[in-house]
């Protein structure tokens, strides 16, 4: 009973997310209501607040969703153990433009949050949300970058602090653009030309060395 009690409750949850995703993909974070999710997604208001505090949370929730199958090579881009640190953040990156073009869900989460993310002020924990969620993503590129100086695959001199800064918004403009005018580039058959090209600026542009 107990085991059905969690299943029920884990179906609930989903069903919540996928109606939030339609709904929010549809109409913007800040146009739609929990009342309409929770009508899309045959339940009560109060088994959203049971699930999730705000729809900033709910928005958390999409996102780490999408990202579940990406944390083992994000991990790996920062443990002190892997011998190829810079391989695997390659291989990461390329995995993000990639997913982006082919899963619908990947690409209808990353539409709403660079093209229907309003932070109004009723949304105000939204705003806050993404600021934490980006200086998490900076902190982890510093990680990655700097176990990639420290096997040797990065020149030691690297400026880590700028370097992962562009980093992070050479990923997060490529995919703004995409998803803004997909028919500009053939994003998935490009990713690893435009990774290779970020990494070789890592490498080699004197621009990104400390004095």
């Amino acid at each position: 009973m107990v085991r059905r009690t969690k299943e029920d409750a884990q179906k609930t949850r989903d069903d919540i997310l996928g109606a939030a995703e339609v709904c929010f993909h549809r109409k913007g974070i800040s146009r739609t209501s929990l009342s309409e999710i929770a009508t899309a997604a045959g339940v009560t208001r109060g088994a959203i607040y049971w699930h999730f505090q705000d729809k900033s949370a709910l928005v958390g929730a999409l996102l780490e969703r999408v990202s579940i199958p990406l944390q083992p090579l994000s991990e790996a881009t920062r443990n002190p153990d892997e011998p190829d640190p810079l391989g695997r953040l390659r291989e990461l990156l390329i995995r993000v433009f990639q997913s982006t073009v082919t899963d619908p869900q990947v690409r209808r989460v990353g539409e709403i949050l660079f093209h229907k993310c309003e932070y109004t002020e009723d949304l105000g924990n939204l705003r806050q949300w993404m600021k934490d969620f980006r200086r998490e993503h900076d902190q982890h590129a510093e990680l990655a970058l700097s176990n990639a100086v420290a096997k040797g695959q990065l020149p030691d001199d690297l400026d880590v602090l700028v370097a992962s800064r562009c980093v992070n918004a050479f990923v997060t403009g490529m995919l703004d653009q995409f998803l803004l005018m997909p028919e500009g580039l053939d994003l998935n058959a490009k990713a690893e030309v435009l990774v290779d090209g970020l990494l070789d600026m890592l490498r080699l542009s004197p621009a990104l060395r400390t004095p």
